[in-house]
């Protein structure tokens, strides 16, 4: 089972620059996707529904803004949008999909850059969602929590780890919340389990060409239940085409679908 997460930055743009052609010449289970910044009614031509695929999106309520989506070969047995956070789920920010006693997730993490006001909402959602994954733990059910959490963990996980010690992303509590999570609340980081390398990154500034320098941050997750840990076979970040300012990272389970 190959599952894809991909913040596009707008799904519009990111299918400008290939995203859908490259889509169509790889196989993954499951594609989860964040900020799609459109809304339904725009996203009415063919290409936003690729072939075979079965295709499901949550906008946000606001226009040209968050939003996810989610697309599965298989259909799910249920589908849930929203955790049940008003104020969260008005920006489109959770979309998870049941397949038998596997859940996957496609998850979008406020940004905290635009002010204190947006980093307050930020940590307002990590209260509220670490509850919720406490809750999922319990369910006895497999999750795979797919997606930009805005946040990079550790000191390997960014280029300039030491300017960047104030800013959104990279505060101590934002930090902390990852230890917790990876730490006493059990769930694991599956791209770390295959690859302990420094200089694995999944999204870089549009200034200073950080891209070509990869002067880069690792923000995006496949977070998923100890009881897949042992399943966890390959990661990719996928960087042969640049179709957003993040890049897909694809995590390759041993686990039937």
């Amino acid at each position: 089972m190959q599952v894809m997460t991909l913040n596009v930055n707008g799904i519009r743009a990111a299918a400008r620059k290939g995203f859908f052609a490259w889509l169509a010449t790889r196989r993954f289970e499951v594609v989860c996707l964040q900020e799609i910044k459109a809304g339904l009614e725009q996203l009415q031509d063919p290409e936003f529904w690729p072939q075979g695929y079965h295709c499901y999106y949550y906008p946000a309520r606001k226009k040209g803004y968050g939003g996810v989506a989610l697309y599965a070969l298989k259909e799910p047995d249920e589908l849930q949008y929203g955790f049940g956070w008003p104020e969260a789920d008005a920006e489109g920010r959770y979309l998870e999909a049941r397949f038998g006693s596997l859940s996957v997730a496609s998850v979008y993490v406020p940004s905290g850059t635009s002010g204190e006001a947006r980093q307050a909402f930020k940590f307002q959602f990590m209260d509220r969602f670490l509850r919720f994954m406490r809750q999922c733990a319990r369910s006895g059910r497999d999750y795979v929590f797919c997606g930009d959490f805005n946040i990079a963990h550790k000191k390997i996980d960014i280029k300039n780890w030491r300017a960047n010690q104030k800013r959104s992303g990279f505060l101590p509590e934002e930090r902390a919340w990852l230890d917790r999570l990876f730490g006493e609340e059990g769930w694991i980081d599956a791209f770390r389990v295959v690859n302990r390398e420094p200089d694995q990154y999944t999204w870089w500034s549009n200034r200073g060409r950080a891209w070509e320098k990869n002067v880069g941050w690792r923000i995006d997750y496949q977070i998923v239940s100890p009881t897949l840990r042992d399943r966890i076979r390959r990661a990719e970040i996928y960087k042969e085409q640049r179709f957003s300012d993040h890049a897909p990272l694809i995590i390759e389970y041993d686990y039937p679908f």
